[in-house]
């Protein structure tokens, strides 16, 4: 007997209290009417016959979505999508009531398949494989921020975890990629060609300008003075030389027999 009521005590010890963990808030509901403020983590005390305690989780939540996404150019593309959100302490109450516990369907989901069909039917389905990526994540969490506005949720991010192309696309990107880096390439290589004719040219133009001013300063008067020049040398050698001249051109023999 006794420890059958030392049992009950403590059953009734137990149903008496509720657990609110990190991450999460509470709120009593007694005959279905919501009363009090908002609990943190820890132990909330209760009657147990007719008080129970709401608990909604306020931390991070991800949610992965699988969904078709329309294209700009009417494509299917099925996708893989993260929703990152959260909601507010302060709004749990208000989101309840006005509701439900069921918000994540009703406010989340529902918002978030009607963004990104929106948003996805601006883009080609390349694009969402491809480097806008990101602009799309980021344009759909712009418009479902706007739309639960004072709602009391927060979108932390839109994550497109998978893109899979129709059949036959994927083909056609690689190829397209293909021709771009041969394209590419091929702009390099007429790019490097011209660069290397351009040098010629300059060359050509630095040889002909020096010639052409070789050629200007080979006048009579600069053989004639040179010519000079070369008697005078050899009238100071001490050297026996044998000179043939026409008076201005000098031809030189060697006078050892």
């Amino acid at each position: 007997m006794k420890n059958t009521i030392i049992m009950s005590l403590g059953i009734i010890f137990l149903s008496s209290c509720a657990i609110v963990r990190p991450g999460e808030v509470g709120i009593k509901r007694t005959f279905g009417k919501l009363h009090g403020k908002t609990k943190s983590e820890g132990i909330v005390w209760i009657n147990p016959f007719v008080t129970q305690v709401i608990k909604v989780k306020v931390s991070t939540v991800n949610k992965e979505v699988k969904l078709n996404l329309p294209s700009k150019e009417g494509l299917n593309v099925n996708a893989e999508i993260s929703i990152l959100y959260h909601v507010k302490p302060k709004d749990v109450v208000s989101i309840i009531k006005e509701v439900g516990l069921s918000y994540e369907r009703i406010l989340i989901l529902s918002t978030f398949r009607s963004s990104a069909a929106d948003v996805c039917a601006r883009f080609l389905a390349k694009d969402m494989h491809s480097g806008k990526r990101a602009q799309i994540e980021e344009e759909i969490k712009k418009q479902m921020t706007e739309l639960l506005k004072d709602r009391g949720v927060v979108i932390e991010a839109i994550l497109l975890k998978s893109i899979s192309l129709p059949a036959g696309l994927y083909q056609a990107i690689e190829a397209k990629l293909q021709a771009e880096q041969q394209a590419q390439q091929m702009e390099f290589i007429l790019d490097r060609e011209r660069q290397e004719a351009e040098r010629k040219k300059i060359e050509a133009e630095g040889i002909k300008n020096a010639q052409q001013i070789i050629k200007e300063g080979i006048t009579e008067e600069n053989i004639e003075w040179k010519s000079l020049e070369v008697f005078r040398e050899l009238s100071s050698s001490p050297n026996t030389k044998i000179i043939f001249t026409d008076g201005t051109t000098p031809m030189l023999m060697d006078g050892n027999p």
